[in-house]
């Protein structure tokens, strides 16, 4: 499935890139699309501030979530009926859960929330342009952890401001992280303490807005894509930057007598 500006979201058959089906509905740009783990159940938000649920087998639309008060900027799920969205600038992250017909709301950033992923059935992770990372239980109206400025600060025409986090991907069922900003690199991180701490482990450096960030299933490699600008906006050109996908390999260290090996961190 893939979303655009022009409100729709289109279907497609992935062996032949046959377009299959375009769904109609949503007042605004579509931000967010993901399939419940193993069904033909599609979520997408979108700036026009809410939720629809899509059943792609049927090509038949199912209902509209309402909450958010401004542009959706993120959504995610896993296998539970249920996912989760990024308010923007009404600084609320937001569990959908569909059968109850129900919300949770969360709070913990100071800034616009640009960025969400679910870790687990349990945690999640989220990245705003207050420059902080927040890891959250799905229990827990506020963040579990929260690492600010988690990218450093940038001089803006005089002033110190946080590097925006633009991005944030986790490795799913583990306790890895990554984000992205445009302050020159992808920072790893691990969830510790029993997802109560957030802990930096390394750097890798990437010039331009990191406007996404993936890993593959396995955990061998980490998928960036590279802008010159942010995607919500134009506010800063990064010139020397390439708008590209740049895919980066992860090696797990075993023990000190067997060579590296690909496989999560």
């Amino acid at each position: 499935a893939t979303g655009d500006r022009n409100k729709l979201i289109m279907i497609w058959d992935a062996a032949t890139c046959k377009r299959l089906h375009i769904f109609t509905g949503h007042r605004d740009a579509v931000s967010g699309l993901s399939f419940r783990k193993g069904t033909y159940q599609l979520y997408s938000a979108s700036h026009d501030r809410c939720v629809k649920v899509w059943d792609v087998a049927e090509n038949a639309y199912v209902e509209t979530l309402f909450g958010h008060q401004d542009v959706i900027t993120g959504l995610d799920s896993l296998s539970r009926e249920c996912c989760v969205t990024a308010g923007g600038r009404d600084g609320t992250v937001r569990l959908w859960k569909i059968p109850e017909e129900s919300q949770l709301v969360f709070s913990g950033h100071q800034g616009s929330i640009d960025c969400i992923q679910l870790i687990n059935e349990e945690h999640m992770v989220s990245g705003a342009d207050d420059g902080s990372l927040a890891l959250w239980g799905l229990t827990k109206k506020k963040p579990l952890a929260l690492a600010r400025q988690a990218h450093g600060e940038q001089d803006a025409q005089g002033l110190q401001q946080p590097y925006w986090i633009s991005a944030v991907a986790a490795l799913r069922s583990s306790d890895l992280l990554a984000t992205g900003s445009h302050s020159g690199s992808v920072k790893l991180w691990k969830c510790g303490e029993g997802f109560r701490k957030l802990e930096h482990l390394l750097d890798i450096p990437l010039v331009g807005f990191v406007n996404s960030l993936k890993f593959s299933a396995a955990g061998d490699f980490l998928v960036a894509g590279i802008g010159q600008e942010h995607r919500l906006g134009r506010w800063w050109r990064i010139k020397e930057a390439k708008n590209s996908i740049c895919i980066i390999p992860l090696k797990q260290k075993t023990t000190a007598s067997s060579p590296e090996s690909p496989g999560s961190s």
